[in-house]
């Protein structure tokens, strides 16, 4: 009998409130030591299905987890796409813009060639008459002279 059994402690305890003495073979503490045992048994099953409840929390906390990481992926993946996309017509939209204005630039700097290679046969022309005016002159005076 130690000072800490809890059996000598309920003894004490129902001799002290009751004023009934019992022993150690009384019905009544077999019957607490029983409770005692069921109790036992009984948070010892509660902590089991606690367990198992916790381990099923744990998994669905994990799916719930790659749940939304899926759906952050397809989100992310789906912006980048918007996104790519946006940039690609951005772009062609610049090269277009791009084209049309060096297709502008090049089409004015041809019609200046253009006028310019025009007056350029004017001219060669005029030099052509001119010279053959002189070549003209030329012979007539070679003419004058020789005919004297």
């Amino acid at each position: 009998m130690t000072p800490h059994d809890p059996v000598d402690h309920l003894i004490r305890e129902i001799a002290a409130k009751h004023g009934v003495a019992v022993g150690r073979d009384d019905p009544i503490l077999i019957l607490q030591t029983l409770n005692a045992k069921l109790l036992e048994d009984g948070a010892q099953a509660q902590r089991a299905m606690l367990r198992a409840h916790q381990e099923e929390l744990e998994v669905i906390a994990q799916r719930w987890g790659s749940d939304a990481k899926d759906k952050a992926e397809r989100i992310l993946s789906t912006g980048l796409a918007a996104s790519r996309d946006a940039m690609g017509r951005l772009m062609q939209e610049g090269a277009l813009a791009t084209t049309s204005a060096l297709r502008a630039e090049v089409d004015a700097a041809v019609r200046g060639l253009a006028e310019a290679l025009a007056q350029t046969h004017r001219l060669a022309r005029i030099h052509l008459v001119a010279a053959a005016l002189t070549v003209l002159a030329a012979a007539i005076a070679l003419f004058a002279t020789l005919s004297r």
